[in-house]
């Protein structure tokens, strides 16, 4: 039942493409999370990040690319690896960065860090330290969206790591069973933790892994934002047309190590030096604004807009108080 690939946008060649203000305005959200994540990055080797930190750079035309194909009302759920889908969802970096460096003025008011942090103004539901817990939950709010009659569509994200999880079928299952609209996306940057997708999963095509549900899927180049909302465009219409959930496999890499004490050995420097000198998404999305006639003047002052923003975010976190001590004490279920 997997889509054929070739006729959903797979490679840089196939997209049909975004017009010049929609790949401008991919092209600065995905350039504010590169450098958000660069920011933090300094920010935790300088100690004022504890915790876990899990860094989206090499990967931002995924959820840039598939949220520029949703609307506002549609909900997005994720897993750790989560700042570029908050920043991509239009939550604030003052807020994102505050809650990285546990201060009060964060989303989770300093107490969810990295992981846990919520926006239902901007229908971010997480953040999720479980692996494929949040598949589970993103069901739950395709199903609450089909109980009430909407046409909501639930956009759940998960690693190739994570994709052999059990619930994850489970969640296939129910998913199909009750025509639920989710679009179940496998981020798959090749490496879970510091194990390789091919030593892993015996599944060498994963957009096939709902085919037995007959849940539809398709593979797309995730360094690629134009190919990513197309292919995205096509799984939003399935399932606002009440067709059931559909199964995106996106193809992407991380320049980083799985998180930032995890110097990467599993690799070599080469491999990761020519994704990012072939490959890279930004990069490939510059390239096609030239050629739209956008010049060097244009891009230095997004460049220069972004990196105000994120130095505004760094300097608003510093300045914001840590949480108040009787903060333990909220939040917290007491059953007497």
């Amino acid at each position: 039942m997997a889509v054929d690939a070739k006729k959903r946008g797979k490679g840089r060649e196939a997209a049909s493409g975004m017009d010049r203000d929609q790949l401008l305005a991919a092209y600065r959200r995905m350039l504010l999370i590169r450098r958000f994540e660069e920011k933090a990055g300094q920010l935790y080797g300088m100690g004022l990040i504890g915790g876990f930190c899990h860094l989206y750079i090499g990967q931002e035309a995924v959820v840039v690319g598939i949220q520029a194909a949703l609307d506002e009302t549609d909900q997005v759920i994720t897993s750790y690896r989560d700042h570029g889908h908050m920043l991509a969802t239009g939550m604030q970096a003052r807020g994102v960065m505050a809650e990285l460096t546990g201060r009060a003025t964060g989303y989770s008011r300093g107490k969810g860090g990295s992981m846990h942090m919520f926006s239902k103004e901007r229908n971010f539901f997480g953040g999720h330290g479980i692996v494929g817990a949040q598949v589970s939950l993103g069901t739950g709010l395709a199903f609450a969206n089909a109980y009430r009659g909407n046409d909501r569509v639930a956009v759940t994200y998960f690693g190739e790591g994570a994709s052999n999880q059990g619930q994850v079928y489970e969640s296939f299952n129910l998913a199909a069973l009750m025509k639920l609209p989710c679009i179940y996306v496998i981020e798959n940057n090749k490496y879970g933790m510091g194990t390789s997708v091919e030593r892993a999963s015996a599944s060498r095509d994963l957009s096939k892994n709902a085919a037995a549900w007959g849940i539809p899927g398709t593979q797309v180049d995730g360094m690629d934002v134009e190919a990513t909302w197309e292919a995205a465009k096509a799984a939003v219409a399935w399932c606002r047309a009440g067709k059931g959930p559909y199964l995106m496999e996106v193809k992407t890499y991380r320049y980083r190590g799985h998180s930032m004490s995890d110097p990467a050995k599993y690799r070599t420097r080469e491999e990761v030096q020519k994704m990012r000198s072939e490959r890279d998404c930004i990069e490939h999305a510059r390239h096609r604004l030239e050629g739209m006639g956008v010049d060097e003047a244009g891009f230095k002052a997004i460049d220069d807009e972004v990196k105000g923003v994120v130095q505004e975010a760094a300097d608003f976190a510093q300045a914001s108080p840590e949480p108040d001590p009787a903060e333990l004490w909220t939040d917290v279920l007491v059953e007497g």
